[in-house]
């Protein structure tokens, strides 16, 4: 008998293997893991305990190795002396009854003859020899269905478990394998049948119970025709028996109720396609696909040879075209089995071409094509449309709606719909997802299917508006939700791609949380924009592609928008869309110039290329909304190459645009664009005066986004006018915005701001906003921040004494301003690298301050010159000393 020191299992006392398998299911109670967490327990502590392993030590009646008794004693959290406990018990016991270690699992008990000396039912099929996987089920169905003994249940229903699942997905296999072990514990029989549920004619429950009766000893001549009266006879003969009950493929609950004995001391195991949730009482049990580990060993199994082991890359390759179905698996092994010189990697090839997978996972009569089809054939007319219509979209998963939309029906009709096709085993029921809305996905070979009967029983014309609708029905949804994220205040521009009417929407959308929304879609709207350039499809491509850019931008996913940008404006420039070109390329500018800084040359001056290269687009195509979105692009590239009275032309330009096109966030930028300007040229009372409108104008618009911009441009320049309470409010507004959306990008920049204005009061939390600025910088890729922010605290190391550490940053700084590009700021970072120097470095210091006065000059700045003029010597009086090696780069 098991001992409990403390609550702890203990080994002592333990007489037999029995009863120490017993006390190491206890032990795993105690340390309430499961077989996953043991064995990552185990691999932290540079050991091995596979979950497969746990699971069949704890079924067996036989004693467990040593060495996996101590390594699981110590994954459950024991110390050495309580391990050595278990192995000296185990060792012991193993001495005690002479077993060999690894013996095998439970016993597969032989038979016993009838008590009245007939023969009992032994009407199982044989079970699989290569029956790989599913430890963690069986255990479960083994303790479920084994049970206790007939005078030991509290109550007389029998003991019922169903498992459902997937065509190919191995209900069968794990039945059979389970009843199995079960055998020596039901010595009156082992009743089997295929109820044939997926057929287009199941078995009648009154023709089973015929068999049956017959199996159960009861002449021909006696089964009654009735059928409740056969049922009737049949719990009778059931009556104080052991036996299980193997129902294979069921239909539907009512198939199988009748065939359900009345006795405790029977069990029933049930498989089927539908989850069959109306069986009271049942252990309910949904096998998903294998994993890729647990799929190799299966065809490692059945190939029998070292082609496996020995080709690793070509197996993972089978596994993931077979998506982990157990029934392509074996299809594939036992095409491997029958080609003992095949290479993986060859068989991978033939998979790998989508129009014949299915073709190629079939192998005598096992096929995934058949299988799948009588699941198909179950369905009613509308459900067998759906999933046809759903199967011809490239999503990894959707949600409820969609199906609605490929219907064109109510949202509650295209649930039911969708359910439907749930309960046939062709979708899966996903998680509900962070928008909570319930989500759907294919199995990769279901979905091929579907398309194949889409291809046969649809015409060409009906595939082209399913196509329609549904890319449509993501269009219209998508538009509506990117309305309320904040972003760039850009010009909504779309193309010809047609939305359709969906009267759900406006109850079914303002429940949702746009944010939240897109990042529920995230992964379905970029498949869909692949599947639609590959399409040709466009205006679609680029219509959502145009609409994930603010959501992009205020979740910091830059590099999602830089391919997305690139692979949609290829699409529109091979098929001649210049809107959709020009729509991509505004986006592809922004975020190159601001974050990514891929390419030649500096950053300012690609603006400036690109810039005008859209403005010729938009002109060309006669659009004024893009041709002032353009506009403020060239007048922020004019403004950092230092030609100010041209960035005022083209800012004053791209205003006048947008007021005649009522592109009210175009304003916003003009206006910001044009305080900029004013800004770079010290007229700072010009350029707070623009932004006061501006900011009125954000407001008004409701952009979050730049409602802070427009803060965070207007506190930099109340900061220069000395109107530090006020620069301080406006900053603190804009940062609070910021972090309520996520927003790293405008976010850096407020604390840039905070961090100038801070070290300008003297207030020392300069120093730790200003890192804080390098670092999200630094996380987030952003140059032109990290360019800024180095300045600052460079600029606050030289405030607080120490010129060498300010040096490492300016120096920094000044490295990341020649790629940028923007003079103004590069010069002034020289300058302050010049202080820098300035007391370690002397001809340092000069080179620094010669190269900041030459940019100064070139840009007409006398006021920066004048600063400098204390720090150059007159011409000629330098030192004539060799120079210091240069450091600035």
């Amino acid at each position: 008998m098991t001992q409990h020191v403390g609550g702890l299992p203990s080994p002592n006392g333990i007489t037999g293997p029995g009863e120490f398998i017993a006390a190491l299911r206890q032990l795993r109670a105690w340390s309430d893991l499961s077989y996953r967490q043991l064995a990552r327990r185990a691999e932290a502590a540079g050991e091995v305990l596979p979950a497969s392993t746990t699971a069949s030590m704890l079924a067996r009646a036989s004693l467990p190795r040593s060495d996996i008794v101590a390594t699981f004693v110590r994954a459950c959290g024991l110390d050495g002396a309580v391990v050595a406990t278990w192995v000296t018990a185990r060792n012991a016991l193993a001495a005690a009854t002479a077993r060999p270690d690894g013996a095998a699992p439970v016993p597969h008990d032989v038979p016993q003859p009838a008590p009245d000396g007939g023969s009992v039912p032994a009407m199982l099929p044989a079970d699989i020899a290569d029956f790989t996987g599913r430890e963690e089920h069986v255990v479960s169905l083994y303790e479920h269905l084994s049970g206790p003994t007939r005078t030991g249940r509290h109550h007389q229903a029998p003991a019922i478990a169903t498992i459902s699942g997937m065509g190919g997905v191995g209900k069968t296999a794990l039945a059979v394998h389970v009843a199995h072990r079960l055998a020596g514990r039901y010595l009156d029989g082992r009743l089997y049948v295929n109820l044939r549920g997926a057929d287009a004619s199941p078995l009648q429950s009154g023709d089973v119970l015929a068999r049956f009766l017959r199996a159960l000893g009861v002449p021909n001549q006696a089964i009654p025709a009735d059928e409740a009266e056969r049922a009737e006879l049949y719990r009778t003969r059931l009556a104080d028996r052991s036996v299980l009950l193997v129902l294979d493929n069921a239909a539907t609950e009512s198939q199988v109720r009748p065939l359900l004995p009345g006795t405790a001391t029977c069990a029933v195991l049930v498989t089927s396609r539908a989850r069959l949730t109306g069986i009271e009482g049942a252990r309910r049990v949904d096998l998903d696909v294998f994993a890729p580990t647990t799929a190799i060993r299966l065809l490692a199994s059945i190939t029998t040879d070292e082609r496996v082991a020995a080709q690793h890359t070509g197996a993972a390759k089978i596994i993931a075209l077979c998506g982990g179905l157990p029934l392509a698996v074996r299809v594939a092994g036992a095409r491997l089995a029958a080609r003992p010189k095949w290479h993986l990697g060859h068989l991978a090839t033939m998979l790998g071409d989508e129009q014949r997978r299915l073709d190629q996972l079939a192998a005598g009569d096992l096929a995934v094509r058949a299988s799948l089809a009588l699941s198909y054939q179950g369905l009613d007319p509308t459900a067998r449309r759906l999933f046809r219509l759903l199967g011809l979209f490239d999503l990894p998963d959707f949600p409820a709606w969609f199906a609605a939309a490929m219907l064109d029906s109510t949202l509650d009709t295209g649930v039911e719909h969708a359910e439907a096709l749930v309960d046939a085993q062709l979708l899966t029921a996903a998680d509900t997802d962070a928008a909570g809305q319930q989500r759907y996905r294919f199995h990769d070979l279901v979905r091929i299917f579907a398309r194949e009967r889409a291809e046969v029983e649809e015409t060409g014309e009906s595939l082209a508006a399913a196509l329609t609708r549904g890319f449509g029905g993501w269009l219209a949804l998508t538009e509506r939700m990117a309305g309320h994220i904040p972003g760039p205040c850009y010009a909504a521009i779309s193309g010809s791609a047609p939305r359709p009417v969906l009267g759900w929407v406006e109850r079914y959308t303002p429940s949702i949380d746009p944010g939240l929304w897109f990042d529920a879609e995230r992964a379905a709207l970029l498949s869909l924009i692949r599947q639609a350039c590959l399409l040709g499809l466009d205006d679609v491509a680029f219509d959502l592609a145009g609409c994930m850019e603010k959501y992009f931008d205020v979740r910091g996913m830059y590099s999602d928008w830089v391919d997305t940008n690139t692979e949609v404006m290829s699409a529109c420039h091979a098929a001649g869309n210049l809107l959709g070109e020009a729509v991509m390329l505004r986006g592809l500018i922004d975020v190159t110039t601001w974050i990514t800084d891929g390419g030649d040359g500096d950053a300012m001056s690609r603006l400036h290329d690109e810039a005008f290269r859209l403005l010729d687009m938009f002109t060309l195509l006669r659009h004024e909304q893009g041709m002032s979105d353009a506009a403020v692009m060239c007048s922020w590239a004019l403004t950092a190459a230092g030609d100010r009275p041209a960035a005022i032309t083209y800012a004053t330009r791209a205003l006048q645009l947008a007021t005649r096109s009522e592109h009210r966030g175009g304003r916003i930028r003009a206006r910001l664009a044009l305080s900029v300007a004013h800004y770079e040229q010290a007229r700072f009372d010009d350029a707070a005066a623009g932004l006061a409108v501006a900011l009125d104008e954000a407001r008004a618009l409701g952009n979050p986004r730049w409602v802070a911009t427009v803060l965070q441009f207007s506190g930099i320049t109340h900061r220069e006018l000395a109107n530090f309470e006020r620069s301080h409010g406006m900053l603190r507004e804009s940062l609070s915005i910021s972090r309520h959306y996520d927003d790293t990008y405008t976010e850096v920049l407020t604390l840039l701001a905070l961090a100038r204005l801070d070290l300008q009061r003297g207030d020392p939390a300069a120093r730790t906003t200003a890192e804080t600025s390098v670092a999200l910088s630094r996380e987030y890729h952003m140059s032109h921040h990290l360019a800024q922010a180095l300045d600052v605290l460079g600029e606050i190391e030289l405030a607080d004494g120490s010129p060498a550490r300010a040096i490492g940053h300016l120096e920094e700084s000044v490295a990341i301003w020649r790629t940028r590009g923007w003079h103004s700021m590069q010069a002034t970072a020289l300058t302050n690298l010049g202080k820098a120097y300035a007391q370690t470095e002397p001809l340092a210091a000069q080179r620094a301050f010669e190269e900041a006065s030459a940019i100064f000059t070139r840009l007409g700045n006398t006021a920066k010159l004048a600063e400098l003029l204390p720090y150059i010597p007159p011409h000629g009086t330098e030192h004539r000393q060799e120079p210091t090696p240069p450091r600035l780069a």
